[in-house]
């Protein structure tokens, strides 16, 4: 159950983040800077943290609780989210071979902290120890899929190439993170604990995630709900403008001829 909902949420999040990077990709100015923000939230935020931190509500250890570092977990959401802003700006104004392997490789290598950063944050009464493949292998395909995102953030347009880039990419990111948590062997504590260790229950931390992903949610749908329309009128070129005022200038009835109108006919002309 968990991985399902691990893997929607990324799926939604890839979604928004893709489409705020094509709008921001047909921009400039300040709207380009609106929606790179949105897609760095949207991508870093919602598609790769709020999915690394749901799956790992299913992640127990027989006998021992788990409990969370409250800073480190937020420090590991702040990482791909500013990983994810730096990666767009790379790629999005100059969209080249070279920017889009670099681009995907920080954002690959923003993934992966951000999930070795979350596992730190876990507490608990025995030791972590990583296997070194299952960790290589995890990094590998959070950097296929951090290029494969922004290839697609670049290259393809319309909703239904989005939803299929966005499924593939969370499928890459949902991957990545149960990949790396496979080679993940907890080694007990040699004495017999009393207490909790310090820190956070999941379920604590449950709510205000639940919260801010509604929010975000719901901030992403009011942007997105607003249209091109209203961003491409302040982005028109002056020419564009001229063309438009002027093809407005004739009007023709549906049944009937083009209808001119003469200087006299302007309400604020003065008549001689």
């Amino acid at each position: 159950m968990t991985p399902s909902i691990a893997y929607a949420i990324s799926a939604v999040g890839a979604f928004l983040g893709l489409s705020f990077a094509a709008r921001a990709r047909r921009t400039t100015g300040f709207f380009r800077w609106q929606w790179q923000a949105l897609a760095a939230l949207a991508l870093g935020g919602m598609a790769v943290w709020a999915m690394h931190f749901v799956a790992m509500l299913g992640f127990t250890i027989p006998g021992t609780p788990l409990r969370y570092d409250g800073l480190l977990t937020a420090v590991s959401g702040v990482i791909p989210i500013v990983v994810a802003a730096l990666a767009l700006q790379l790629v999005l104004r100059t969209t080249t071979a070279v920017r889009v392997l670099a681009s995907g490789l920080l954002l690959g290598v923003g993934i992966v902290a951000m999930h070795h950063v979350g596992v730190a944050a876990m507490n608990l009464h025995g030791t972590l120890h990583h296997d070194p493949f299952t960790v290589a292998l995890s990094a590998v395909i959070a950097v296929v899929a951090a290029t494969v995102a922004l290839w697609c953030a670049v290259q393809l347009s319309g909703p239904t190439a989005t939803v299929l880039a966005s499924l593939v990419l969370a499928g890459a990111v949902t991957a990545t993170h149960y990949t790396s948590m496979a080679g993940t062997h907890v080694v007990p504590a040699d004495f017999t604990p009393v207490a909790a260790p310090d820190g956070a229950k999941a379920w604590d931390l449950l709510l205000p995630v639940i919260t801010g992903l509604f929010v975000l949610l719901l901030i992403c749908s009011l942007f997105l709900l607003l249209g091109d329309d209203e961003y491409e009128r302040g982005n028109r070129s002056p020419r564009r403008a001229t063309e438009e005022r002027e093809a407005g200038e004739t009007y023709t009835p549906r049944h009937g001829v083009p209808v001119v109108p003469r200087p006299g006919d302007d309400v604020w002309t003065r008549r001689r």
